[in-house]
């Protein structure tokens, strides 16, 4: 496995970050141990959740299947750089039922943090993200609430998921105003489908140290040789009904086989060559699955496959040349 630094932080973390939204909904507790000892084998030491995974009905769910893992002990927690997300409610429906049940007040961080570690059974976070764009609780209130997290031993770091570029100069503005250590990490869409981060978001995060971590690295199944399957297994994805994203995943998988490569292990391997890029997040349903995803870590893509791949899915640029010459 590789290592690298977390954006400006001296936090050694994996190339590869264990995503755990498939933990309770799609695979048991039983499945979902068993994909993170194999991670921490395999030397995989950043894991990504979400005080709302688990299913609608379940929130949180995804958090206690974790917390149940470290409870055995062994040196789990220890081994673990532990994200998690604050911003939704954990009980459904509670967004619209009971003022302050979600969202980023200074009331709601504190009591999704110490709810998060319950559930976590752990008695800190080590990196704690703000999952949207709060339009409503100023940066000022959001830096007290974590300070004092801080301060309490309760988080080490903060960083945000689903934010632009302005919302992150914005915040890093505001916490080096006030004497705060500010975000130093985004999570955001990010995939050779989807490249619309590289116009603002990359370049921002890139400015103010912030590690750039994608999401969805396999545009929701669509650069995991989709087209492939769907000849194998009769189902075809919604979104190759359009006619242009298919004709460009069909080059996409043409390529790539020409080249004696896996789709999705490729898509994984590019973003790994992207300015700015910690690591992408993986969400295994499987042991196997996590072993393929593992691979492009140690994958060399050749120069020749790497423009064929801006030719097939070419990227915006960066903002103001995006749209202004």
């Amino acid at each position: 496995m590789e290592y690298t630094q977390l954006g400006r932080t001296g936090l050694s973390i994996s190339r590869i970050v264990l995503g755990t939204m498939n933990f309770g909904p799609r695979t048991d507790q039983a499945d979902s141990h068993a994909i993170m000892d194999a991670a921490l084998t395999a030397g995989v030491n950043f894991f990504d959740t979400a005080n709302t995974y688990g299913g609608h009905d379940d929130r949180g769910r995804t958090e206690t299947i974790i917390g149940d893992w470290f409870a055995k002990g062994g040196g789990r927690r220890d081994k673990v750089v532990l994200a998690t997300k604050g911003y939704g409610a954990t009980e459904p429906g509670a967004e619209g039922e009971w003022p302050n049940r979600s969202r980023l007040s200074a009331l709601n961080i504190r009591r999704s943090v110490e709810a998060s570690l319950r559930r976590l059974r752990t008695d800190h976070i080590d990196l704690y993200q703000f999952h949207h764009v709060d339009r409503e609780t100023p940066w000022e209130e959001i830096w007290q609430a974590v300070d004092v997290l801080v301060q309490q031993g309760k988080i080490l770091y903060a960083g945000s998921s689903n934010h632009a570029g302005w919302h992150i100069a914005q915040a890093n503005e505001t916490a080096r105003r006030l004497g705060s250590y500010g975000l130093v990490s985004e999570q955001c869409l990010y995939n050779l489908v989807e490249r619309r981060a590289e116009m603002e978001v990359v370049p921002a995060a890139r400015a103010y140290g912030l590690g750039v971590i994608p999401w969805s690295p396999l545009g929701g199944g669509l650069l995991g040789g989709a087209i492939r399957r769907a000849a194998e297994t009769g189902r075809t994805a919604e979104a190759l009904a359009n006619t242009s994203v298919r004709d460009r995943i069909q080059a996409y998988e043409d390529v790539v086989d020409a080249h004696g490569l896996v789709p999705g292990e490729v898509a994984l391997a590019w973003l790994l060559t992207r300015p700015g890029v910690t690591g992408p997040i993986v969400g295994p349903r499987t042991v196997e699955q996590l072993g393929s995803a593992l691979k492009a870590v140690e994958l060399e893509l050749p120069d020749e496959l790497l423009v064929s791949l801006d030719g097939i899915f070419p990227g915006p640029g960066e903002t103001p040349e995006a749209f202004a010459w």
